[in-house]
């Protein structure tokens, strides 16, 4: 977050990410010593004077032998070859200070990230260690109180509890950070004329990332005197690489500026923090105050964190216990709906009809499966016509596999309308447009602040310094949060995203088995269609046989046949005449095929004239007056549109009336295609049956009154529809009828790409 101040553009991110693990200054209630690893002393805090009689100058010229006995000495080396710090930390250390005069400290040995062997010595209060038994039996006590609780508030109070009883700080509080960064006091314990912290919430400024890191680097941090100054380390850079230190796992390392006001603000005067580390993340602090200085021994600092660690772990354990219940209670649904779908022939069905559903997968009160144009809706949810304006928002939006947010109003403002069903969404994409969202309802809540988190920190500038400042009031402040839902939880996105594998697996498996539907319909079309090819071709000739013989037998035996032999062999001229007729009429429809023809630039003209050529007899016989107007030239296959004119043109004058026929052929252009009409003055149809005329085989009259085999109208609707046109027919009776069909002016190859696009994309047009 950047803020802009009238003077100067001040970026306050860097200003609450300074690298404060980077300092030149200890506390000054101990002693740190930067060592080479044959132990020379290569930097030293300068409290050196006060504590060893030692300027910090002369330290510079010494071994740690020449400040140890050489026993202790000897021990610490034997340690550090161990190359394993752990066996030494913690340790007694007797510094002489004169002659046989020995001050004892508590040392902790640690190498920073740059590799320095680093000393740290803080006067002991105790010569002696915490018997074991006294610890084991404060520990067995504690763990006591807790397997009598249940519920996390009730551990975190023991530990405050026992943590206050341990130190006896004034004040002792369990801060827990939420998912958003921001921390509440979930546990206090304290003296009683001090002001309760007990429910507040604090802003994620209060603990910035840096300070974060620090405390999960090294898990317990005491400042015994707030208001002490702090000492200088001498000299200030390294020697060898002549930077400041990195004092990351420094228990002496000086608190920052901004934090001792802080603590200053609060009135506290000392602070013992320990960190609660779950999954390596800071999942909370113990924060212990105190009114006055205060120092606690190193011992009892460490008995704390083993005490803080071993309680916590119990919090841990409960907390996975029932998460642990929870998702195996998520993912019974989600096998269940995983089932359900596989069964269902649509996959929608299967997430929504059955119990339980998939709302009971997120414990949302309105879900939504947006797939294609349309939007399956089950329990509160918005309107679909807002759902298909959010889906559009998404698309344009978001890439993830998921997504989700409990204030979705503050990022999508339209969604403000519809706040009491949809403040929080979870939103999974099956694909670019498709998608499952999931909705849950305003929920408003009032959340105690200790102070203002609009002010939660203060720019100051003063002699060129820019620094940042906390504030200065921590009483209750109280803040309404509205359009915002209850938060999504991990298991809960975890098996929405589950789901979202299962959805897209199911429906690539449907794809699939579409497409191999398709691919054998296609397969058994051909075959059929060479059946019908070979079948009506091979049939022919037998045909053929049977009519000369037949007529053959009328010619030689004449004379020889009565009048029944004569019907006899007329019938079986006929009925052979007939089938020729169906057998040229199937093999003709088996030949319209897209695969087989050659488009190519046609000349509407000439198709037209030739198809007048094959109706000449018919049309001299009937006297029809056949007119056209000029035709265009197309993208088209001339012999099938000699055929489609043929068809339609013998039709008109088959079905004729008892006026002369009269017959006008016309054209013109559309957008995108041609617009051909045939109309006659016949009989007409009714309007029912303009449909049904376009079936093959089907028929309006009996054989006796027009004779046919059912079979012209849809050789021509087969023949525009190879073109990616389309046929109708506009009559009534008595009226004549008007056949119209049109041909795309681009042809084939554009059609072929809008029949691509055309077809069942299960992901639609994005992907």
């Amino acid at each position: 977050m950047t803020i802009e101040l009238p003077e100067i553009s001040i970026n306050v991110t860097s200003l609450k990410e300074a690298p404060i693990h980077i300092s030149s200054q200890i506390q000054p209630h101990g002693v740190l010593l930067v060592l080479t690893d044959d132990l020379k002393i290569l930097q030293t805090s300068s409290n050196t004077s006060k504590i060893f009689g030692i300027s910090p100058e002369r330290m510079l010229e010494k071994q740690l032998e020449d400040l140890l006995d050489s026993f202790q000495v000897e021990r610490i080396k034997a340690g550090l070859a161990e190359e394993n710090l752990d066996l030494i930390n913690p340790t007694k250390i007797w510094v002489r200070k004169k002659g046989d005069e020995y001050v004892a400290f508590d040392a902790i040995f640690h190498r920073n990230k740059e590799g320095f062997l680093i000393l740290e010595l803080e006067p002991t209060t105790s010569q002696e260690n915490i018997p074991f038994l006294s610890f084991y039996h404060l520990a067995r006590a504690s763990i006591n109180k807790l397997e009598a609780t249940s519920n996390l508030r009730d551990f975190s109070q023991i530990i405050v509890q026992e943590v206050r009883k341990v130190t006896g700080f004034d004040r002792v509080m369990l801060y827990k950070f939420d998912d958003d960064g921001h921390g509440s006091v979930i546990a206090e314990e304290k003296i009683e004329s001090m002001e309760s912290y007990l429910g507040l919430h604090y802003p994620e400024s209060d603990i910035p990332k840096p300070a974060r890191k620090l405390f999960v680097s090294n898990s317990i941090r005491l400042i015994p005197d707030a208001n002490s100054q702090p000492t200088q380390i001498f000299p200030v850079n390294n020697p060898v690489n002549q930077r400041p230190l990195d004092l990351t796992n420094s228990i002496l390392r000086s608190a920052s500026p901004c934090h001792i006001e802080y603590l200053h603000n609060m009135g506290v005067g000392a602070s013992l923090t320990i960190s609660l580390i779950k999954e390596g993340k800071l999942w909370g602090l113990i924060a212990c105050h105190h009114q006055s200085p205060k120092y606690v021994s190193f011992e009892l600092r460490k008995a704390c964190e083993f005490l803080g660690r071993l309680i916590f772990s119990e919090i841990s354990v409960k907390e996975e216990t029932e998460d642990y219940d929870y998702r195996m209670k998520l993912t019974y649904i989600q096998s269940a709906l995983i089932d359900y779908m596989s069964q269902e022939e649509n996959f929608i069905d299967g997430l929504v009809k059955h119990e339980p559903n998939i709302l009971e997968l997120t414990s949302a009160q309105g879900a939504a499966v947006c797939f294609g144009e349309k939007c399956t809706l089950i329990g509160e949810t918005p309107s679909e016509e807002d759902l298909n304006f959010l889906v559009q928002w998404l698309k344009n939006n978001v890439d993830e596999e998921v997504f989700y947010t409990d204030s979705l109003p503050h990022i999508y403002p339209d969604a403000e309308r519809y706040k009491n069903v949809a403040s929080g969404l979870l939103a999974i994409p099956i694909s670019k447009r498709n998608y499952v969202l999931w909705f849950r309802p305003e929920v408003i809540q009032t959340v105690n602040w200790g102070g203002d988190p609009n002010n939660a920190f203060e720019v100051n500038q003063s002699q060129g310094n820019v620094r940042l400042c906390p504030r200065k009031s921590f009483e209750l402040w109280k803040e309404t949060v509205r359009l915002t839902s209850l938060p999504w939880k991990y298991v809960e996105i975890k098996a929405a995203l589950e789901l979202r594998k299962a959805i897209v697996n199911i429906v690539l498996r449907q794809a699939d088995e579409l497409a191999q539907l398709a691919h054998d319909l296609e397969r058994s079309n051909a075959e059929l269609k060479k059946f019908a090819y070979v079948a009506s071709h091979d049939l022919q000739e037998p045909l053929n046989q049977v009519a000369n013989y037949v007529q053959l037998l009328e010619m030689r035996y004449h004379e020889e046949l009565d009048e029944d032999a004569k019907e006899f062999i007329n019938f079986t001229v006929e009925g052979v005449s007939l089938m020729q007729t169906l057998i040229d009429d199937v093999l003709a429809y088996s030949k319209v095929d897209m695969q087989a023809i050659d488009f190519e630039l046609t000349e509407v003209n000439t198709a037209l004239v030739r198809a007048l050529g094959s109706l000449r007899g018919r049309i001299g016989e009937t006297k029809a007056v056949i007119t056209h107007e000029e035709m265009p030239s197309i993208m088209a296959d001339s012999t099938q549109l000699m055929q489609l004119f043929q068809n339609l043109i013998g039709n008109a004058i088959k079905f004729r009336s008892d006026k002369l026929p009269e017959i006008h052929i016309a054209a013109s252009r559309l957008e995108d295609d041609w617009l051909f009409s045939v109309r006659d003055n016949g009989i007409g149809i009714d309007p029912q049956f303009s449909d049904r005329i376009f079936v093959i085989f089907q028929r309006l009259h009996t054989r006796d009154e027009y004779p046919g085999t059912g079979m012209g109208l849809a050789i021509c609707k087969k023949i525009v529809e190879c073109h990616r046109g389309r046929i109708w027919v506009e009559s009534q009776p008595g009226e004549g009828a008007t056949f119209y069909f049109t041909i795309p002016v681009r042809g084939r190859d554009r059609e072929r790409r809008n029949g691509r696009k055309a077809q069942n994309h299960l992901f639609g047009r994005g992907q």
